[in-house]
């Protein structure tokens, strides 16, 4: 009897200590997964912050292109309206531009919630990467508006700038984002149910941008004495090409946020997502150089950096998808189609874009959608793929979305700028024009005593 409570006693306590070793080995396994948790979310978070601020930093690449591309006597006004983008642009995207392209879902069109920061709950690791998340996408909202800013320079009147850069940012980007987009917040909008890939924004952002651009030109007719009355263009050069080579070296050096940085996420993939991007823009300067050699007879400084532009802007679709030498491929094909664009719109169109935004962004941004549907690779990780298994129902798809964002951002474009038109006018005077934007719309010059009038 004895003998069997000892064998009860000591079989209780094996089992005793057995559940609490159970249980142990489980609270610290929950510890375990908890810290890898809190490790990977603060890491995405610290990572998604540095690509949002490089990507802010874009602006001043913006602003130095299209400076030193366009004439002294308007290099304050064009200041003015990249910072003028990015500050009304975060506003708007606080208060509907955020809800509108990743809120809930409605019929695949537009988000209906998330307005004015409603989606932050309480305190949580959570909680934080949504924060870090909508700043990083408000940083890419005032891009697109930015990029109307050099196609529209040096003629159209500060007033009207302020309504066409509100309604890109509040109401024409967001909404056409929530189609490609809207599946990060897990409300996917109809074009990215089909299938439409574009990791950082190639259409979504840079072409949507291009024909804004495109609309903008037209609508406020070319610049005095940029055209012949027999049609020929006049080349009206700008006034410091070493300031447009900056800013195109610290828009690279931003583009590794851009693209990069779509990840939202720090893991290996960044590094190679950043191989793709420089490997683009390389492979877009080489191409660009060598075509406007070849063209015009000179290696020509403004079309050469036009081509690394070309080169980053075609590989933000498939930054992620395509191979290296994919990239190189897509990067070569944008530098030689922007010099024939820009070659194309300015003397076959007429239209006059002063730095050559709409073939930068919407051309090369609609040529690299489609690369997606040609040149990705089938494992996205392969160094020498370039085809989509021969699949070309992909392409299909990426061509849709290139067609339907021309018509959502010129068309609508197009009636916004009508619009403002009507209300304030787009563009000044005459005599406005030709003193400069400067000094008539904001009464001070960017570089004092140069300029041989004055604000009488």
């Amino acid at each position: 009897m004895s003998v069997c409570k000892s064998m009860l006693s000591r079989n209780g306590v094996v089992v005793t200590m057995t559940v609490l070793a159970l249980g142990v080995s489980a609270t610290l396994a929950h510890a375990e997964d908890e810290a890898v948790y809190l490790t990977q979310t603060n890491a995405n978070i610290v990572w998604t912050l540095l690509a949002a601020m490089l990507v802010m930093f874009m602006q001043a690449g913006f602003t130095l292109v299209e400076c030193g591309l366009t004439r002294s006597k308007n290099a304050g006004n064009i200041l003015m309206k990249n910072m003028l983008d990015f500050a009304v642009g975060t506003m708007l995207f606080l208060v509907f531009g955020y809800g509108l392209m990743f809120g809930g879902d409605f019929m695949g069109m537009f988000g209906t919630d998330g307005f004015f920061l409603s989606f932050i709950d309480a305190p949580s690791p959570a909680r934080d990467f949504d924060i870090t998340f909508w700043f990083f996408q408000s940083v890419f909202a005032a891009t697109a508006a930015t990029i109307v800013s050099g196609s529209v320079a040096e003629r159209t009147k500060f007033q009207a700038y302020i309504m066409i850069s509100m309604l890109a940012t509040g109401l024409i980007y967001p909404i056409s984002g929530h189609w490609a987009w809207g599946g990060l917040t897990g409300n996917a909008g109809w074009l990215e149910s089909l299938g439409f890939v574009d990791f950082a924004g190639s259409t979504v952002v840079h072409s949507l941008g291009g024909w804004l651009a495109l609309a903008g030109a037209m609508a406020v007719g070319p610049r005095i004495g940029k055209y012949m009355p027999d049609k020929k263009s006049r080349a009206i050069l700008g006034h410091n090409v070493p300031m447009a080579g900056l800013g195109v070296f610290i828009l690279w050096f931003g583009w590794f946020g851009f693209n990069a940085g779509s990840t939202t996420m720090a893991d290996g993939s960044i590094g190679y997502i950043a191989l793709n991007t420089s490997l683009a823009g390389c492979a877009g300067m080489i191409a660009a150089m060598i075509t406007v050699w070849i063209r015009f007879g000179k290696p020509e400084a403004s079309m050469t950096m036009n081509g690394i532009l070309a080169g980053l802007v075609g590989v933000t679709a498939g930054c992620s998808e395509l191979s290296p030498f994919g990239a190189i491929l897509v990067g070569g094909i944008c530098g030689v189609a922007v010099v024939v664009a820009v070659e194309f719109i300015d003397t076959v169109l007429c239209v006059d874009d002063p730095v050559g935004a709409i073939s930068v962004h919407g051309v090369c941004g609609a040529i690299g959608t489609l690369s997606v549907g040609l040149f990705a690779s089938p494992d996205f990780g392969s160094v020498t793929g370039f085809f989509y298994n021969g699949d070309l129902s992909q392409f299909g798809v990426q061509l849709l979305g290139v067609v339907v964002f021309f018509a959502w951002a010129f068309g609508v474009g197009t009636v916004c700028f009508k619009f403002v038109d009507s209300l304030v006018g787009l563009r000044v005077s005459r005599v406005e024009e030709i003193k400069g934007l400067d000094i008539t719309e904001h009464g001070a010059e960017a570089y004092n005593g140069f300029q041989i009038f004055s604000v009488e």
